[in-house]
């Protein structure tokens, strides 16, 4: 062992929700470390940051709708205090999204969707195709309709990052630039970590936050290893040249050939294309086919995207659970708790994530709102422990 360090609460990975359980419990008056070779990096740095909990809404997701849209609620008052603790704006906007059908088969799905946000009490209108150009112009001619959603917002998850590694900084929080490669488990509870090149860490408590990676985290007893695995997710950014038209004014949704497609324009010009949802284990291979068929869609919905300067791709594994719902709270392990498995929500739960895992630190107790995603919900499962090779 070369050094040791002790502190109140030690979090294994820095991607947003890490970060923001650090924030928060630092400013509880924790003393508080991350582990994470570099804070800010994972799935953040591909995700699109819509803040879409009405129109993400799925069948069997009325439990999770819950909890994203408290979440939602909070964004304006977190995106505020954020912005003032780190002094970065994080590309927080109120500009609504519009959810569109191709053909009349999206057609029927989206006025299904529709059906289940109205019983679900979600706010949201139909709009004819002639409506739908009508609010966004740069649209192909053959949309069937729509459903407007004004209350989905969206943020930047890359300035979002980096905004909340300024705030933690200056909440005196600690950060370890290395991987956390084991768990530290002593007299049955978890008592930190050991990280890549031999340093100790000590902690009255550790949140495992480490992504999709956070079921590989070796000394972890299998019968709490998260059930987390890995959904690949292809991205390209588009930027829309200086003195260009306006291109889109809101996020804009649809469903082409099947695939769910999305464009979330940023008011710097960057327009983010997303995103394929691949069952591929660990690979984050950027592929000619992923990037092809983003094109190809997205051009069937906004044929003007050809025009637009094309400036990256890249690719990111989502944290997924078997219910798609996030895992919050306590593990059977004393000492252990989870912040992880977050899927296609990690950046709309960041808020309500960051308050109730700091609710846990500080009170002993998760709030009502996040008690249903406990993760002992799930049965135990086995993962073969492996030396982790990515940021959370």
């Amino acid at each position: 062992m070369h050094a040791h360090t002790s502190s109140d609460v030690l979090v294994v990975g820095g991607g947003i929700i890490g970060l923001v359980t650090a924030w928060r419990s630092a400013q509880r008056g924790l003393r508080t470390a991350v582990a994470d070779p570099e804070p800010g990096g994972g799935a953040a740095q591909v995700a699109a940051g819509m803040l879409a909990a009405v129109t993400e809404l799925h069948h069997g997701e009325q439990l999770l709708l819950g909890l994203n849209l408290e979440s939602a609620r909070r964004y304006p008052a977190f995106a505020a205090e954020l912005t003032e603790a780190s002094g970065q704006d994080i590309g927080y906007r109120a500009c609504g999204t519009l959810a569109v059908a191709l053909d009349a088969d999206d057609r029927a799905q989206l006025r299904d969707l529709h059906a289940l946000q109205l019983r679900s009490g979600l706010d949201s209108a139909w709009l004819t195709g002639r409506e739908c150009r009508r609010l966004e112009p740069m649209l192909a001619p053959g949309v069937r309709g729509g459903l407007r959603v004004d209350g989905d917002h969206q943020v930047d998850p890359r300035r979002l990052a980096k905004a909340l590694v300024t705030a933690c900084e200056r909440a005196g929080v600690v950060f370890h630039r290395g991987w956390a490669e084991r768990l530290t488990v002593l007299r049955d509870r978890a008592t930190g970590a050991v990280l890549a090149d031999g340093t100790a860490l000590t902690a009255g408590q550790v949140v495992l936050a480490a992504g999709s990676l956070s079921g590989r985290l070796a000394g972890v007893p299998a019968e709490v290893l998260p059930p987390v695995r890995p959904v690949k997710g292809q991205v390209l950014r588009l930027t829309v040249p200086p003195g260009y038209a306006p291109f889109l004014s809101r996020t804009v949704r649809a469903v082409v050939r099947g695939s769910h497609l999305y464009l979330v324009p940023r008011e710097n010009g960057e327009l983010v294309v997303g995103a394929t949802s691949e069952e591929l284990g660990w690979d984050t291979t950027v592929t000619a086919g992923g990037v092809y068929e983003l094109l190809r869609d997205a051009h069937e919905l906004v044929p003007g995207v050809t025009e637009l300067r094309f400036t990256e791709t890249c690719a990111g594994l989502r944290p997924t659970s078997p219910d798609n719902a996030p895992l919050l709270g306590p593990t059977a392990l004393p000492g252990l708790h989870l912040a992880t498995g977050h899927f296609r929500n990690g950046v709309l739960l960041t808020p309500v994530t960051g308050d109730a895992m700091a609710d846990l630190l500080a009170d002993g107790a998760l709030p009502p709102e996040a008690r249903p995603f406990t993760p002992r919900r799930f049965p135990p499962v086995r993962h073969p422990p492996v030396r982790q090779e990515q940021s959370a």
